[in-house]
């Protein structure tokens, strides 16, 4: 596949919503990366891209993906589309990123696997917060033994994700709605990553609190590794608590925020209709839109809530601006420069991969793992006991 003469990987952003819009600007910043089009069926958000870029942008997503200037496509296309897409884009020889969770069932995730494998292209998934940078170095510190063998990690989440404004089927979860295939899918990553070992088991609880969101919006779950060393993931979407709060009033994108509680649940309300519910999830949440947390540039860290793991020879906590290490030293602190971002990290990943030869991370195979432990975890939630993992 030749690639750009500028020696940039030439990449196409399929879907403009909430997903896509967030990677556009890092694309365009990427020193070994160029923004080569996009594909999105709603006219307004395609009105808002093609104002701000100058690249041919489509409505459909197979004219972005076979077009012959493109080298590699970021799928943030609903989650049903996932495994359409991938396959369509690895039989054209296009390299791929596609948006968390890789898809709805492990049979979907095969098909990715084997299409990639047999055109011979990169399949990367991008679960953005476990390339979070603090994510990053305390990967490195694991790798490197400095604090000994990972024992266990702690993780909670409290948002307004389910009073979002949403899709029907943002709402279903057989469909890939709720927090089950959305949020906790970064808990799991984050702790198979640093856990550096299979899943043995899970046990799950999960909760449907508001009929008019009838999905899972709120997980606990107890995960059990090969190694020995366990993680909790708590979440929930329910606007009551903001874990926020914990992290310095400090948001997922790495921006300062004001505390409004219960104020996303407020607002839903207002609204008279579906038609409302949708037309305000393109005005604030597609590229373009006027979603608050993504004004301005980030001055501190993304984060994914907080978490706590325990080393055989120190505590690492995710901070506002780094990490915190806890040892028979005392505290101290690795700062890390807020331009650096997980979605970056994602690009970064791919061109290593692509360009440089390097074996990628979260590859399919890798990906594939988090979501069998997802499916698990609402298994095990559905049947009340511990679900194991072959």
């Amino acid at each position: 596949m030749a690639i750009s003469v500028e020696g940039k990987l030439r990449v196409g952003v399929l879907g403009l919503g909430m997903a896509g819009g967030m990677m556009v600007p890092y694309l365009v910043r990427h020193p070994r990366a160029t923004l080569a089009g996009a594909a999105e069926p709603d006219a307004q958000l395609r009105a808002r891209f093609m104002r701000d870029h100058q690249v041919q942008t489509h409505a459909d997503a197979q004219a972005l993906i076979r077009r012959a200037d493109i080298d590699a496509v970021y799928i943030a296309t609903p989650h049903q589309f996932h495994k359409d897409h991938a396959v369509l884009a690895a039989e054209n020889g296009k390299h791929i990123v596609v948006e968390k969770p890789m898809a709805l069932t492990l049979s979907d995730c095969d098909v990715m696997i084997e299409a990639a494998e047999r055109h011979g292209v990169v399949l990367i998934v991008g679960h953005t917060h476990s390339f979070d940078p603090a994510i990053q170095e305390m990967r490195r510190l694991t790798e490197d033994g400095s604090a000994g063998s990972l024992a266990m990690l702690a993780m909670w989440n409290y948002t307004d994700f389910l009073y979002r404004p949403r899709r029907r089927e943002e709402l279903d979860t057989n469909q890939g709605g709720g927090i089950l295939f959305n949020q906790i899918p970064h808990h799991v990553d984050i702790a198979r990553l640093l856990a550096r070992s299979p899943v043995r088991s899970v046990r799950a609880a999960t909760g449907i609190l508001d009929p008019r969101r009838p999905t899972e919006g709120c997980c606990i779950a107890f995960i059990d590794f090969v190694s020995g060393a366990a993680a909790t993931a708590v979440y929930s979407g329910y606007d009551h608590f903001d874990s926020d709060e914990m992290h310095s009033w400090v948001s997922s994108t790495g921006r300062k925020k004001t505390p409004r509680h219960g104020q996303a649940r407020t607002t839903l309300a207002a609204l008279k209709n579906e038609e409302e519910e949708l037309r305000l999830r393109g005005e604030r949440f597609g590229y373009g839109g006027g979603a608050g947390f993504l004004q301005g540039a980030p001055e501190h860290q993304a984060h994914f809530g907080s978490l706590i793991a325990t080393y055989e020879y120190a505590d690492l906590r995710t901070t506002p601006d780094g990490i915190s290490i806890y040892s028979n030293e005392g505290m101290r602190e690795i700062v890390l420069p807020p331009e650096s971002n997980g979605r970056t990290n994602v690009i970064d990943e791919l061109c290593a991969n692509v360009i440089d030869g390097l074996p990628a991370t979260h590859d399919g195979r890798f990906a594939r793992g988090t979501v069998e432990t997802c499916l698990a975890i609402r298994e095990s939630a559905q049947q009340r006991r511990e679900i194991f993992l072959r």
